[in-house]
C-alpha cells in the first residue's frame, strides 16, 4: 500500500500500528522515531524495523507519516520535520482532541503536505511500546477530519489504510470531533479521575475493604482511571472549551439528583435512573458492546 511509513511515538497506539502494518505488509519499509531511548531500545530488540534518532531524518522519503506522540509534542515535531517531508505525503496523527492541533498546522503552511487528521477510537488503560497489540484496531471506529481532502485521492488511500488494519471509517469535521469526543470519551475519564480522587482520600479507615469488596462500578472506573497521565493532561487542555461546558452539564445532573436524594423524592430518583438505561442497550445494538453479563468484559 505504502513504500514508507513513519511512526513517531511508539507507546500503545504508536507501536500496535507497528505491529499491524507489518502483520499485513502495508509498508515496504517502517521508520520509527521515539524520544525515549528505553522505546527506541524496546523497538529495534523486538521488531525489523529502522529505527531513528533523529525526527527529521525518520520521516524522509516517507509516503505517509504518523504522528502518534502526545498532544503536547506535536509543535515541537512539526518544526524539525517540516523541511524534510516528501511532497504529496500524508500527514495523520493518532490524537483525541483536533481543532487547536489544526490550528498548529495550519500555521505551518504546508502546502505540498496533505494533512488529514486520524483517530482511532482504541486503546486500553496501559501505555509504553510492550502493551501495543496487533489486533487494537479490528471493528473499531477511526475518525478522518479535513478541511479539504474529504474528496481527495490521498484521503481515499488513508481510509483504505485504516480499513485494511481492521477498523471502521467516518469522518467529522474538527469541531464535531472534539464536541462529539467530549461526550464520549473526554467526560468520562474526568469523571473516572474525579471518582478515584474521591476515593483515595477516604479509603484510609477501610482500605481493604474499599479494594476487596469493589464491584464492577467502582472496578471500572479505576480502569479508566489507570489511563497515561500525559496523554490525558493534553486532551484536556486541547479540547478544553467543550469539556468545561460538558463538565458544567454534568454537574447541573448530579446537582438535581442530590436534591431528589435529601427531599427522598422517590418519583424524580425513578424517572432520572429509569430514563438513563436506553442509552445502553442503543449501544449494545449499535455493536459498542455486548449485553452478556459483566458488561461482555472476559
Amino acid at each position: 500500500m505504502f513504500d514508507k511509513i513513519t511512526i513517531i511515538g511508539c507507546g500503545l497506539i504508536g507501536s500496535s500500528l507497528l505491529r499491524i502494518i507489518d502483520k499485513k505488509n502495508l509498508s515496504k519499509q517502517i521508520n520509527v522515531f521515539d524520544k525515549s531511548k528505553e522505546v527506541s531500545e524496546f523497538i529495534k530488540n523486538n521488531f525489523k524495523v529502522k529505527v531513528f534518532n533523529d525526527v527529521a531524518d525518520s520521516v524522509s522519503g516517507s509516503d505517509l507519516v504518523i504522528i502518534s506522540s502526545p498532544l503536547s509534542s506535536y509543535k515541537e515535531i512539526l518544526l524539525s520535520i517540516k523541511s524534510t517531508l516528501k511532497k504529496d505525503v500524508i500527514l495523520t496523527d493518532t490524537g483525541s482532541a483536533k481543532k487547536e492541533i489544526n490550528k498548529i498546522i495550519n500555521n505551518f503552511n504546508l502546502d505540498q503536505v496533505h494533512w488529514i487528521s486520524s483517530h482511532p477510537i482504541a486503546g486500553t488503560e496501559f501505555s509504553g511500546p510492550e502493551s501495543g497489540f496487533a489486533e487494537l484496531f479490528k471493528d473499531r471506529w477511526c475518525i478522518l477530519s479535513s478541511e479539504n481532502q474529504k474528496k481527495t485521492q490521498k484521503f481515499n488511500l488513508l481510509k483504505k489504510f485504516w480499513e485494511a488494519l481492521g477498523s471502521k471509517v467516518k469522518f467529522m469535521s474538527f469541531d464535531d470531533h472534539d464536541y462529539v469526543l467530549s461526550i464520549t470519551s473526554h467526560l468520562p475519564h474526568a469523571i473516572a479521575y474525579s471518582i478515584i480522587r474521591t476515593v483515595i482520600k477516604n479509603e484510609d479507615k477501610f482500605k481493604e475493604e474499599i479494594i476487596q469488596y469493589s464491584a464492577s462500578g467502582l472496578r471500572d472506573f479505576t480502569r479508566i482511571a489507570a489511563s497515561d497521565p500525559t496523554m490525558w493532561r493534553d486532551i484536556f487542555i486541547d479540547n478544553d472549551e467543550n469539556i468545561i461546558k460538558i463538565l458544567d452539564n454534568f454537574s447541573e445532573n448530579l446537582e438535581e439528583i442530590k436534591k431528589a436524594i435529601k427531599s427522598k423524592n422517590k418519583d424524580k430518583l425513578n424517572s432520572i435512573f429509569s430514563s438513563t438505561r436506553k442509552l445502553r442497550k442503543e449501544i449494545i445494538k449499535a455493536g459498542q458492546e455486548t449485553d452478556k453479563p459483566n458488561f461482555g468484559r472476559k
